[in-house]
């Protein structure tokens, strides 16, 4: 099985017993398996939320595989790509602001799972999720956040600690919150070059995953000869091939839930998968017919 070394840097990111090895001077093009494969079991695993660019081809992927024991970090929420790969036993323990399909209602495998004690569930909130991914952004063991005094949540945050402000002649106090550096960021974006350069638009959480994690793997709709970073109308809105370890070229890959500015979430699909998903057998059903042996999207 294929294993990626802890390293210091993203960009010397090395998956061992495969075919996948990354030089600073090259990010990797792989296949959506190569994806799959370097991802251990065991891994904390960034991911975005329904709205932003989720890797759902690469997800099916993983559950294909049979990943197990991921720790996932919603940055800041998990919704349906979290919810299969908890209905799929892909999952150990979750931290983030929220578990929900949005209009479609509860998450119901994360409910069921949580519910029968085979989940952890380490509540967060979204300026946590984005304060510990920019500690680990700089280097730096935490940040100090003041807008969680006064909510319930530290006591079930014992990572979380209270910190009198160093620079207050008053008492003032802070919350000090760890770093949160994954092992993988995965998502999924409009268009790559062959640098290793990723576009991501708006969605700065993506540009953030990235410089947080040890590495970074990117489902692309295309990969494009020009340089992304030579093109000052995108180039703001671009990655650093620095930061990518291996992009795979997916199109559709982030059906059902869709892509902004792409192609809209397939709603029928979502709902289907949110009443199937109620039940066990229901999910069991699901999952033979769009994950195990059926093409995803259309």
């Amino acid at each position: 099985q294929a294993r990626v070394s802890k390293i210091a840097h993203p960009a010397e990111a090395v998956v061992a017993g495969s075919a996948f090895a990354y030089s600073p001077e090259m990010t990797q093009t792989l296949t959506i398996e190569q994806i799959a494969k370097a991802i251990p079991d065991g891994s904390l695993v960034a991911i975005p939320p329904d709205y932003s660019g989720c890797a759902m081809e690469a997800v099916r992927a993983l559950i294909r595989r049979g990943a197990r024991d991921l720790r996932l970090v919603g940055v800041p929420s998990g919704g349906f790509q979290a919810d299969m790969m908890i209905g799929a036993d892909c999952v150990q323990a979750v931290e983030a602001a929220a578990m929900t399909l949005g209009e479609y209602g509860a998450a119901p495998r994360f409910v069921a799972a949580f519910k029968a004690g085979d989940l952890v569930m380490r509540d967060a909130t979204c300026p946590a999720i984005h304060a510990g991914l920019q500690a680990a952004e700089k280097g730096i063991p935490f940040l100090p956040l003041r807008g969680l005094i006064g909510s319930d949540i530290l006591a079930h945050r014992p990572d979380w600690k209270l910190m009198d402000n160093p620079f207050s002649t008053v008492d003032d106090k802070l919350v000090a919150l760890p770093a949160i550096q994954p092992d993988v960021a995965l998502f999924h974006a409009a268009k790559a070059d062959k640098r290793g350069n990723v576009w991501i638009g708006v969605r700065r959480e993506l540009m953030l995953m990235a410089h947080a994690a040890r590495q970074t793997l990117v489902t692309v709709e295309e990969i494009v000869d020009e340089d992304l970073l030579a093109d000052p109308v995108v180039a703001a809105g671009t990655i650093p091939g620095l930061y990518i370890t291996g992009i795979a070229e997916a199109r559709n890959g982030a059906w059902p839930v869709g892509l902004p500015g792409c192609y809209p979430p397939d709603h029928t699909h979502l709902a289907d998968y949110a009443a199937m998903a109620r039940t066990e057998d229901g999910f069991a059903d699901y999952m033979q017919q769009h994950i195990l042996t059926a093409p995803a999207a259309a």
